[in-house]
This record gives C-alpha cells, sequence and structure tokens, in this order.
C-alpha cells in the first residue's frame, strides 16, 4: 500500500507504508525515496492553545445569541427593504433627519417581522432541516427571539408616530398586516393578498408623514399605491422560489408553487427577477413625473 505527499515542488513521491513503518527505504520506479522529515517546526505548546483559543472565541462569536439575533432578523431583506424607502422618502423632497427616521422604523419594522417568521415556521423549519434557522437547529432560544421582538415593537411604535399620527398608523397597519400573512393566508392561493396590501401602505406611509407627530402630508398618488401592491406580488414570488421544495412537500397551494410547478423554480425566479425590476423602474418613473402626492 502507498501513501501519496506532495513534493517540495509540487510532484508526488510514493512511499511505501510498511517500509516506512520499520524505518527503512521504499524502491520505486525509479530509484529508492527515503522518507522526508516536514522541514516546518512543530508548533509549541503555547501556539496550540493560542489556536485553539482563537477558534474558540470566533466560535462563541458566531454562536452568541446577537449574532444569531441578527441572522433571524432576515438582515439582507430589512436592509434593501429600509434602503429602498429611505431613498424614496429622500426623492420626495424629505429632509435628512426624517429620511432617517424613515430608515430606522422600517428596519425595526422588518426585523420584527423576520424574527415572527422564524418564530411561526421554527417547527416547521427543523423539520425540513432548513439551513440558517438558529431557532430551529437550537442554537437560539426561542423567548430570547421573543423578548427581542417585544423591544422592537416597542421601538417601532413611537418611530411611526414621530412621523405624523396619518403616516405613522398607516405603517403600523402595513407591519400588522405582514404580521398577520406570517400565520395566515400563506399557504393558499390568497397569499399574495397579504403582501399586495402591505406593500400598499407604504407610499402612503411616505406622502402623509412629516416631522413631529402632528404632521400631516397629503394623499399619495393612485398610480404609486397601485405600483406598490405590484411590487410586493413580485417580491412574493420571489422570496418563494427559495422555498418551494419544502413548501410542496408541506402541501401548500400557493400561487409560487403553482408557477413553480409548471415553470420550473430556476426559470421563475429569472421570471420573478425581471417582473420586480421592471415594476421598480414603473416606480421611479411615475415618481419622477407625477411625484409622491396627489
Amino acid at each position: 500500500m502507498a501513501i501519496r505527499r506532495p513534493g517540495r515542488r509540487g510532484s508526488e513521491k510514493s512511499v511505501d507504508t510498511a517500509a516506512s513503518l520499520s524505518g527503512g527505504t521504499a524502491s520505486t520506479g525509479t530509484g529508492t525515496a527515503v522518507a522526508e522529515r516536514d522541514p516546518r517546526p512543530a508548533r509549541t505548546d503555547r501556539e496550540t492553545r493560542r489556536g485553539s483559543e482563537g477558534r474558540d472565541l470566533r466560535s462563541r462569536v458566531r454562536n452568541g445569541w446577537p449574532l444569531l439575533l441578527l441572522r433571524t432578523a432576515h438582515p439582507l431583506q430589512a436592509v434593501l427593504t429600509a434602503g429602498v424607502l429611505a431613498t424614496a422618502a429622500a426623492f420626495a423632497g424629505r429632509p435628512g433627519r426624517e429620511v432617517l427616521v424613515v430608515a430606522l422604523t422600517v428596519l425595526a419594522g422588518q426585523a420584527i417581522l423576520g424574527w415572527h417568521n422564524d418564530l411561526v415556521d421554527r417547527v416547521r423549519d427543523e423539520r425540513h432541516q432548513t439551513p440558517g434557522k438558529p431557532l430551529a437547529d437550537g442554537r437560539l432560544d426561542p423567548g430570547t427571539a421573543w423578548f427581542a421582538l417585544a423591544c422592537a415593537v416597542l421601538l417601532v411604535v413611537p418611530l411611526s408616530i414621530s412621523t405624523g399620527i396619518t403616516a405613522g398608523s398607516c405603517y403600523l397597519l402595513s407591519l400588522a398586516i405582514g404580521m398577520l400573512g406570517n400565520v395566515a393566508l400563506r399557504t393558499g392561493p390568497l397569499s399574495l393578498l397579504t403582501w399586495a396590501v402591505a406593500f400598499s401602505l407604504y407610499p402612503a406611509y411616505l406622502a402623509y408623514g412629516g416631522w413631529g407627530g402632528q404632521a400631516e402630508g397629503g394623499a399619495p398618488q393612485l398610480a404609486m399605491t397601485l405600483l406598490a401592491a405590484a411590487l410586493g406580488v413580485g417580491v412574493h414570488v420571489l422570496r418563494s422560489t427559495f422555498g418551494l421544495v419544502s413548501d410542496h412537500e408541506d402541501g401548500w397551494t400557493y400561487l409560487p408553487l403553482t408557477l413553480g410547478l409548471k415553470l420550473g423554480a430556476t426559470r421563475l425566479l429569472a421570471l420573478a427577477s425581471a417582473y420586480v425590476v421592471l415594476v421598480g423602474i414603473a416606480v421611479i418613473v411615475v415618481g419622477g413625473t407625477l411625484g409622491l402626492r396627489q
């Protein structure tokens, strides 16, 4: 039996196992090869301990509750949504302080939706062994997520109302509808309804918003409201493409799965992405020509 290992210049030398164990030499086709000593110095006990401590520290940070909470909040979706709405507020002429409040409000709201979604799906994610779910694999305690969610609710309410009662109510209603979508209607043909209604309230949140709880803006353009609803449907289909297999195994009958079974997941992902981009362009064009408010 022979063990192959890399030589100094990328070549490989074959060393006979029996000869190596007996301290002898091994015969090869080109001559005799002697087992070479590893030129690298042996690691000291202190270096070994430092390496082990470094790995332990990285593991503790990676599996610590702050980072696990952040991962459970669906951070990518939260940052994208907050960035889009904050950018829309800036283009609508809102001053910097109001844009910042919009960004913080939406970040908090999206974190609530993310934590709530993973809490609702904890048993289901565990059954399907969904990767990247700290609640499902037991690394994050559900009580910790519920506590964070409650704190975020206490934060998002005053943040929302700080831009006006009407605007804040629109955002909080959108958030409530999103949470309702995590527990109801999501498995059937009406799953897109909660996404459409929740997104349709975003233009109202921006249009009625101002600075201070007594701020009053104006009603949003109807075209912006309809386009926002259409965007919500597209985002719903786009996000659903990554879980079609488990949804099919659970007997769901919602629209993205129906489309996926007919078109295939890859084609559906491409079409949904193109749809979201086109609707986004339409939102920019309408916003640039008609504006956000009526």
